[in-house]
This record gives structure tokens, sequence and C-alpha cells, in this order.
């Protein structure tokens, strides 16, 4: 298995948090977004966007590579065991830009943003596989942009720094 991957783009951060909650060993292929190659425009077209997986067939987009990989490595499990929790999750996930993403990138262009509102509504900890999701954007709120985090997500990202692929994606945005 393969991974196409440039540290700062927090979707490749979704997928190797996945990766390593899962203890699947990959090879990791560090492109630069600032140049990137023609193969990865050729491998993902048209914009040449990562994450990748190549795992015998090429799979873009960081939600449909997370969805792959608890389908075809279920244990361990990243979604709950209950299928309406499940489908919650999966849902949270599938309307990330309205629920945070959006409202990140304008703040990251100093578009008019409702940041503030979207972070204290953001309710997260229900789900292993939402909070993988949508950490990789608040760590980089938190440690790169220095956004102050209501309490609730501060707590939240405190507990889940104390997992090793959580604790490993906030050392990789800290040393950006």
């Amino acid at each position: 298995m393969r991974l196409i991957d440039a540290p700062r783009c927090p979707y490749c951060a979704r997928v190797r948090i996945a990766l390593a909650e899962k203890s699947l060993e990959y090879e990791r292929v560090v492109v630069d977004l600032q140049d990137r190659p023609a193969w990865l425009v050729e491998l993902n077209p048209p914009r040449g966007r990562v994450p990748v997986l190549d795992d015998g067939f090429t799979l873009p987009e960081s939600e449909v590579i997370m969805e792959y990989l608890e389908d075809r490595y279920p244990e361990p499990s990243l979604l709950p065991a209950d299928h309406s929790q499940r489908a919650q999750a999966r849902f949270r996930v599938h309307r990330f830009d309205d629920l945070l993403g959006d409202d990140y990138y304008a703040y990251r262009r100093g578009d008019p943003n409702d940041l503030p509102a979207r972070l204290e509504a953001l309710e997260l900890g229900q789900s292993l596989f939402a909070d993988i999701a949508f950490v990789p954007w608040v760590i980089r709120l938190r440690d790169a942009l220095h956004v102050a985090l209501p309490e609730h997500l501060a707590t939240w990202l405190q507990e889940l720094e104390q997992r090793p692929s959580i604790a490993a994606e906030v050392e990789i945005v800290r040393s950006l």
C-alpha cells in the first residue's frame, strides 16, 4: 500500500491518522504542494490533489479513502457498532465543509467567516471516525493559526492527543 502525501495537508492527515489507528504499514510518497509533479496530476486529474492511496488501484479523496480503509480493514473499527450512529458519523464527515471547512478556509484567506460560531457549535467525540476527519483542522487552528479553541474543543483535543496517531499529527503540524 502506498500513500501519496503532503505533510501540511489536513486531508492527508486524516488518512495518516486512520492508517495509524488501524496499524497498517504503507509506503509514504511525499510531494511538494507548491510544485506538484506531473505524475500526480496524471494520477488524480485535473489538479493533482492529495491524498491518493494506491492499494492495487488508485483511490483519491480522504473521505473515500477512510471509508475504504474501514471496509477493507474492519478491525479495529473507527466507526461505532450501532448502524444509526455509523450513519451519523459518516454524515458528519460528508458535511465537513458546512460544519467547519468553509469557514476555516475563509478565515485562512482573511475572508468574512463565521469560524468562532462554527467552533462553538462543533460537536465531536461521538465517533473516532468523525473525530479523525475533523481533528487535523482543529490542530492547525490551535497550533499553526493560534486560534483559541472553545473549552469543549480544547478538552476534546487534549483527550485525543493521548492517542499516538493524533500525537504524531500534532508533532507534524508543530514542525511545519
